[in-house]
């Protein structure tokens, strides 16, 4: 009888699909150096539980555009090296940041390599997905951001990124739709604020 349990229990193990490993680093990078140029939905979950959802545009690289829906009408755009956020009730210039100073550039830099030393700070999967979390050693007051990988087909699903106060921000994606490009002005701050402030 206790054979046949055993049996039984071993007959259950086999059936069950094997846990999938983590997508090795490597390969992750490969990916999101690759991405190229791609539009999706996106939904932002903020630090205080609101939700935003929106419309995203990447161009690696160096170059995103977020355009959030109604009522918020807010819009963010990373190009020519900065980020600019838009206030959606003022005619002011935006707010600008040097990109190389966001967690966004780690996803936008030239070439994403996440086997640079002391980058990544956590790699790991539940079975379904890939999570990597990364900062710049260089300026790790930056914060991070945590970017989690579909693991079959391998795709960038969502990231969050935690600011220096510890304030996080997830941007959960869409599917993702590649393009064979963009208009230029998406990425163009100088012509975008010019527009806005008319």
């Amino acid at each position: 009888m206790r054979q046949t349990f055993l049996a039984a229990l071993l007959g259950l193990a086999t059936a069950l699909p094997a846990a999938a490993q983590e997508i090795p680093l490597p390969v992750l990078s490969r990916y999101m150096t690759d991405l190229g140029t791609v539009e999706t939905s996106f939904t932002q979950v903020n630090s205080d539980g609101t939700l935003s959802t929106g419309k995203l545009y990447i161009q690696r690289p160096g170059r995103m555009r977020f355009e959030y829906d109604p009522p918020n009408n807010a819009l963010v755009i990373a190009g020519g090296g900065q980020l600019a956020i838009y206030d959606p009730v003022s005619n002011e210039p935006p707010e600008q940041y040097p990109l190389r100073q966001t967690p966004l550039n780690l996803i936008l830099q030239r070439t994403v390599d996440f086997e640079v030393s002391d980058a990544v700070l956590a790699h790991g999967s539940d079975g379904l997905t890939t999570t990597v979390l990364a900062h710049d050693p260089e300026r790790p007051e930056l914060g991070t951001i945590e970017l989690v990988f579909s693991n079959d087909p391998v795709e960038l699903r969502q990231w969050v990124i935690t600011d220096e106060g510890g304030t996080e921000t997830t941007v959960i994606l869409g599917a993702l739709e590649r393009r064979d490009r963009l208009s230029a002005f998406l990425f163009d701050i100088q012509r975008t604020t010019e527009d806005r402030m008319r």
